[in-house]
């Protein structure tokens, strides 16, 4: 689907999960690939589920299609390639090392992939792309202090940032903090999902234990004034997915949607899209609610790429050229 009124505009994203952006063509393709039947969870080229529970076995049905080093190659060409034809010009892409393990491919040969299906997205397309390796929560926190260490160990330049994902409500923040340690021991960056099902207090313990550059999420700090400051006063940046929080019903509609406010209180914010085709968004859909719904200005949302830009976890001389691009590039639709 096309998105015009936003089109010009260069965009940034850096908060995806690779398995999230499976296109449900390439899944379709995937399935009949290994003779999987999917006409439960893929109908008229969507994913089709209900509710958060149906989510996560869609999500995981759709990530099990995807078995090998050169399918994950495929994967996170196809995603990144579908990015840049949006005029996206950078972006990050969340993984787990966990999932490689668990379908049998191997952590390396997972992450080969991935690697390998950035480089040829960007020979053909000019987009520049990083890895976060993620430990997921639920899995409990010796399998995110393993993640950790796995990321901080490994000697590929892609990878650039550790993350936790997964069930907010479980475990507590402290429990997983060591992990963090090791990752920013090592060089790099810091982000962390919370205040996404949890409320303010989940993005406070992040704050207080993790002290990470960025939050996954973030939004429910809204409900904290005092917290809402703090997050200004740092400059701590949210990944906002505004899509994914009416999805899952975070919120119900994009007119409550916090975004705004947030973003008026001086807090640093940029739009991403989480796991686009699941809840039938894309990062361009979501640049142009921002502009159509939430109302926020071209100048505005370009403010929030360069956020993103200025967060990424990159180094400084890609991170430059980025951000030169886009100084270039911004040309409000009203100026042609």
């Amino acid at each position: 689907m096309e998105f015009p009124l936003t089109r010009h505009l260069l965009k940034a994203e850096i908060h995806c999960h690779i398995e999230g952006a499976a296109p449900p063509a390439l899944a379709a393709r995937q399935a009949e690939k290994y003779g999987v039947d999917t006409s439960d969870i893929l109908r008229e080229g969507a994913y089709v589920w209900s509710d958060f529970s149906e989510f996560l076995v869609c999500y995981d049905r759709v990530a099990s299609l995807f078995r090998t080093d050169e399918d994950y190659a495929l994967l996170t060409e196809s995603y990144l390639t579908e990015l840049a034809g949006e005029n996206t010009i950078y972006s990050e892409i969340i993984v787990s090392p966990d999932h490689g393990d668990r379908i049998g491919l191997g952590a390396d040969a997972y992450i080969a992939g991935i690697s390998e299906g950035i480089r040829r997205a960007r020979e053909k397309t000019g987009i520049e792309a990083r890895i976060i390796v993620t430990g997921e929560r639920h899995f409990g926190p010796e399998s995110v202090i393993a993640a950790a260490k796995y990321a901080a160990r490994g000697k590929n330049p892609l990878v650039t940032g550790f993350n936790m994902a997964g069930e907010e409500r479980m475990g507590r923040v402290s429990d997983y903090a060591p992990a963090f340690d090791i990752a920013r021991e090592a060089g790099l960056g810091l982000t962390i999902h919370a205040g996404e099902v949890c409320g303010p207090f989940s993005v406070a313990d992040a704050l207080d234990l993790v002290r990470p550059a960025r939050i996954g999420h973030g939004v429910r700090a809204v409900e904290d004034p005092e917290l809402v400051a703090r997050l200004r006063d740092l400059g701590t940046v949210l990944e906002v997915c505004p899509g994914s929080n009416i999805a899952l019903g975070v919120y119900p509609d994009f007119g409550s949607h916090p975004l705004r406010r947030l973003k008026q209180a001086g807090v640093r914010v940029c739009l991403n899209s989480d796991d686009p085709p699941f809840f039938h968004t894309s990062l361009a859909r979501e640049y142009q609610i921002a502009l159509e719904t939430m109302g926020l200005s071209e100048q505005e949302i370009d403010g929030m790429t360069r956020t993103a830009l200025e967060a990424a976890f990159v180094d400084e001389e890609p991170r430059g050229r980025l951000l030169a691009r886009l100084d270039e590039g911004f040309r409000p639709a009203s100026l042609g």
